[in-house]
């Protein structure tokens, strides 16, 4: 059995058909006071209409007040309700602290190892108006190139015993300041004389010598394994564009202020970092207590924490021919990589009389293909 019902308000006149068949009688409203409805409903062959008063409901206005509801009660209930229901709070974090704290310390030490190649190379501009300057031939070029390379030889074996007992973050933090700070110091020492300058470039090659050794102890700890070639790509990239940069900003710093504001501003860039450095890195995910416990948990059960290697085996090492093989193609890449980026400007300068813009952009294309 079908039925059908309808509603109309007393302004119809008359209520439409039900059907083809059967329709409702006129019925008419007249409303005194209270508003009132018709119903009617068809079952069969009978009709039924019901008449539907509504009442008047009077409202009664309330006042809230400003002092009834804080809106950090209101708060706080909401956080407390959102726990109660299972909310992650990580979900409210800000988005840049939702960026992986691993990648953060693979920017910084990108960042460093951008500083290191500026400070390194910055000589190789300077040294063309620092020779003409102090009148020194090209032996005593050639001693001061040089000489940085002496430093930067002894630390990178003793960097990484280092970094293996008091931890990456101190060693890599301490050669950036030490490396800063020796070149700053450069034009004090340019003009005190050679032996200081000598001395002072010794400095810095013992402050950049660390660098390498410091950070691949950070990242074997704070990077996982199926992240580390990428991370490592993004770090190594760094020494390319920092000769990039260094090369490129140098003759226009020369040529605006003079060769000393080459060595200050290069300088100062070491503090800005190490002040990053001190407030937020640190050695290990273990040491970091800032670290979301989701990271903390994907890093330490991908990157098994190993007992530090006590002795280490040379001879079984020297062994094998692969080591060797990676020996000689280092030292082929490193040896042609350094004569380009130490004496490049100095051969365009001498022989081919390129000034310093001309000389800044035809140094940058050599440099980049280079890279």
């Amino acid at each position: 059995m079908s039925a059908r019902a309808l509603f109309y308000s007393p302004i119809l006149q008359s209520p439409p058909y039900i059907s083809a068949r059967n329709k409702l009688s006129r019925a008419e409203l007249r409303p005194r006071g209270l508003p009132r409805l018709l119903l009617g409903v068809l079952s069969g062959d009978r009709v039924c209409s019901f008449r539907v008063s509504v009442r008047d409901v009077k409202s009664e206005s309330y006042n809230v007040s400003e002092k009834s509801v804080k809106f950090e009660e209101a708060l706080k209930d909401i956080a407390l309700r959102s726990e109660d229901l299972g909310v992650d709070s990580e979900s409210l974090v800000p988005w840049w602290e939702e960026f992986p704290k691993r990648w953060f310390i693979v920017v910084l030490c990108f960042s460093a190892f951008l500083l290191c190649n500026m400070d390194r190379v910055n000589m190789s501009i300077a040294i063309l108006p620092m020779s003409a300057e102090f009148n020194w031939n090209p032996a005593t070029v050639g001693l001061i190139q040089s000489s940085f390379f002496w430093g930067y030889l002894l630390t990178q074996i003793a960097g990484g015993i280092w970094a293996d007992t008091v931890g990456g973050k101190a060693v890599l933090g301490f050669g950036v300041v030490w490396w800063s700070i020796a070149t700053a110091l450069t034009p004090v020492a340019a003009k005190l004389g050679l032996p200081f300058l000598l001395v002072v470039r010794v400095f810095m090659g013992i402050g950049e010598g660390v660098a390498m050794p410091a950070m691949n102890n950070i990242l074997s700890k704070w990077v996982p394994v199926a992240e580390r070639s990428r991370s490592l790509a993004l770090v190594y990239s760094g020494m390319y564009l920092g000769s990039v940069t260094g090369l490129a900003f140098s003759p226009f710093l020369i040529h605006r202020f003079g060769w000393p504001s080459v060595f200050y501003s290069f300088g100062s860039l070491g503090t800005v970092w190490f002040t990053v450095w001190l407030s937020k890195a640190h050695s290990s995910p273990a040491e970091d207590p800032q670290l979301r416990p989701a990271e903390k948990k994907l890093i330490v059960s991908s990157c098994a924490s190993k007992e530090p290697v006590k002795t280490i085996p040379w001879g079984l090492i020297l062994s094998k021919p692969p080591v060797w093989a990676l020996i000689v193609s280092h030292f082929c890449h490193n040896w042609g990589t350094f004569i380009l980026l130490t004496w490049m400007p100095t051969y365009y300068n001498q022989v081919s009389s390129f000034g310093s813009k001309t000389l800044s952009e035809t140094v940058q294309v050599c440099t980049t293909v280079i890279s």
